[in-house]
């Protein structure tokens, strides 16, 4: 295995460092990605995993103005490496979140739900009454999409993979605020004509999977409607009938968070009103954490494995 747990010494704080003691941190596919060396980042090794987390401030050094003792933080890029009880992270590494939220909601925000609220927000202006389609819409961004969409009254179209428990799924989604749940086959059928009596033709397609998958998606979009591909858990490349450029002038873009966040690097207000909008959220309720199994750190091995099982609908998070 890559992996092993380590007591480490905790570094000395700096004047800018921030001394965090982590609550939870989530297992995301980017991060199994990054340690199989198959993502856009390398972390030089010897390295803690883990791109999510919050954690509770312990101490600061003394040029530290924006945080105190007590107060939540989460990482405010990639490659902090969240799994561990511990650690010293320069200041501008992290971001405070407040901290009458739900510990797993705080655990998982960085990723997840703002991938979903950046690509609902930035690639068409959808109003309500819109409606949007996605693939993998059991996974973390998937269930984000749902709550976020349904929250500013714009339709969703759920696509996931046909699996024996699929009924139970539908209901799980269905409860989240999804409007339509099919199967990757039905999107073949002529029934999702009916699909279309009742809401619009979505203009906005976000897409994970790749391969079949997206090119069925693409047909049921609105004329000049955009593909946003931001994962490819197919392992297939996007394929789009010729047809589908000239005649109806799809557009494909990508999106990829961490790359958002260095382009608004400087653009503090973008950032905050984000955090803000999906705080709010959470507070009202229009947005729970993703279905979650909570593992002690110490079993990291089963979490890991539980993590890159097929089907899974549960995201395994390290308690701390």
């Amino acid at each position: 295995s890559l992996f092993r747990l380590k007591d480490l010494e905790v570094a000395e704080l700096g004047d800018s460092d921030v001394h965090v003691k982590m609550l939870a941190a989530p297992i995301n596919p980017a991060d199994i990605n990054m340690i199989q060396g198959t993502y856009a980042i390398l972390s030089p090794l010897p390295a803690v995993g883990g791109n999510e987390g919050v954690g509770e401030v312990l101490e600061v050094g003394r040029r530290v103005a924006a945080l105190k003792p007590g107060d939540w933080v989460i990482p405010a890029g990639a490659g902090v490496g969240t799994w561990r009880t511990r650690g010293v992270f320069p200041e501008e590494t992290l971001l405070k979140v407040p901290s009458d939220i739900p510990v797993l909601c705080a655990a998982t925000l960085s990723v997840n739900p703002c991938t979903a609220y950046r690509m609902l927000t930035d690639f068409e202006s959808l109003a309500p009454g819109d409606s949007v389609i996605q693939n993998a819409a059991n996974s973390g961004v998937g269930q984000a999409v749902i709550q976020i969409a349904k929250a500013s009254g714009i339709k969703t179209i759920n696509v996931v993979r046909d699996r024996p428990d699929l009924p139970k799924l539908v209901e799980r989604l269905m409860a989240l605020g999804a409007d339509h749940v099919v199967t990757e086959e039905m999107l073949r059928k002529p029934e999702m004509k009916d699909i279309f009596k009742s809401i619009p033709k979505p203009r906005l397609a976000l897409n994970c999977v790749g391969g079949k998958s997206t090119t069925e998606m693409l047909r049921h979009l609105q004329p000049k409607g955009t593909v946003v591909t931001y994962g490819g858990m197919a392992k297939q490349p996007v394929m789009v009938p010729v047809s589908a450029f000239i005649f109806r002038d799809l557009r494909l873009r990508g999106f990829w968070m961490t790359q958002w966040r260095k382009d608004h690097a400087q653009d503090q207000e973008s950032l905050a009103s984000m955090m803000d909008a999906l705080c709010q959220l959470i507070r009202r309720g229009q947005l729970a954490a993703p279905a979650c199994t909570e593992v002690p750190l110490q079993d990291y091995k089963a979490a890991l494995e539980a993590s890159m099982k097929p089907f899974t609908s549960s995201k395994q998070i390290l308690l701390l």
